[in-house]
């Protein structure tokens, strides 16, 4: 029986070494993407309530114009299914106070579940019926808007 002991005949596998080091190079690579892509789905869902609350805004001009007041609920724009991806992030509300002179109203997107942890910097985001953009986190406005 004759065996080959030679570099070419010798099946060669990885060592620990080698299995550790590429491990670790992983380790390393999730720790750096993985608070990005947080983030990335922190503002994405942002900017979802954003876009819902200035087309909220935008109904409520028109619905001024045709009731001569602004309306007190989602229903009376005809925003009564608000998107999925805002929904399950953000509680969205109206405040309207037609007895002011001029009269005024509030959008408000409040955010909820994870969005509400995880947008500490944003929290809540605001809009009034002069276009004013507000927040209620520790950030700036022009940062979260």
């Amino acid at each position: 029986m004759n065996r080959d002991h030679s570099a070419a005949g010798r099946i060669r596998g990885f060592t620990l070494i080698e299995l550790l080091t590429v491990m670790a190079i992983v380790g390393i690579l999730a720790a750096i993407a993985y608070p990005s892509y947080i983030q990335h789905v922190i503002k994405t869902n942002r900017s979802a309530a954003q876009s819902f609350i200035l087309s909220a805004a935008n109904k409520q001009e028109q619905y001024n114009l045709d009731a001569r007041q602004y309306a007190t609920t989602m229903a009376l724009l005809g925003l009564t299914n608000i998107p999925t991806e805002v929904s399950k992030n953000y509680n969205v509300t109206i405040t309207a106070n037609n007895s002011a002179t001029p009269p005024t109203y509030t959008i408000t997107a409040t955010p909820i579940g994870n969005q509400l942890n995880m947008d500490t910097q944003c929290g809540s985001l605001t809009i009034d019926q002069v276009g004013n953009k507000g927040i209620s986190g520790t950030g700036t406005v022009s940062g979260c808007w």
